[in-house]
């Protein structure tokens, strides 16, 4: 964007250029007691094995079901859902069953404990990794067991958390697959 005028903007305003990925839900399983949260947060670490980490504020009351049972689900929404995972964000799963509340329906996990959402077009079952960022930084990291998709639409339209209360959504898609190595891809 040479020639294109730039101003500065506050530090603060990071993650509207560099958020990560699509907004997630993220279910959990504590005492029999279910939960759901939303989160922006979270980044593809390793291929092999498949390692994601996750920022959940140890205020929120999935941090500590998480930290304790050391497992959760990350369950990946679509757009039809977007008034759902900002109601869903702001809640407590410690007031209100958000399943139920919200409508969503529990689907028993294969792998872990903590069930998934059936609304969602993707669910990525995982046990906590790595918990040595918990305590300074709320960073979880988490490996991914197993996943339960669905193939179609490839690319079903996802909701992007750009802050202030504004959402980017997933757009076209195009492929440059031809310019990489094998090895890259």
């Amino acid at each position: 964007m040479t020639g294109a005028r730039k101003q500065t903007v506050p530090v603060s305003g990071a993650r509207q250029f560099l958020e990560p990925g699509p907004v997630i839900l993220i279910s959990s399983l504590h005492d029999g007691r279910a939960n759901i949260m939303t989160a922006g947060w979270h980044q593809i670490l390793e291929f092999t094995p498949s390692l994601v980490s996750c920022l959940i504020s140890n205020g929120n009351h999935s941090f500590e079901m998480i930290r304790e049972s050391r497992e959760c689900v990350i369950n990946v929404p679509t757009t039809v859902l977007t008034d759902t995972v900002v109601s869903i964000g702001n809640t407590s799963g410690a007031n209100i069953d958000k399943f139920d509340h919200f409508g969503l329906t529990r689907v028993d996990s294969s792998l872990v404990a903590a069930p998934s959402i059936g609304e969602c077009y993707a669910n990525l079952e995982c046990r906590l990794h790595d918990d040595a960022l918990v305590d300074r930084y709320n960073l979880f990291i988490f490996e991914v067991v197993g996943i339960q998709a669905v193939i179609s639409p490839r690319y079903p339209q996802t909701l992007h958390y750009r802050g202030d209360g504004e959402f980017m959504l997933s757009g076209k898609t195009v492929s440059r697959r031809h310019l990489f190595r094998p090895e890259m891809l």
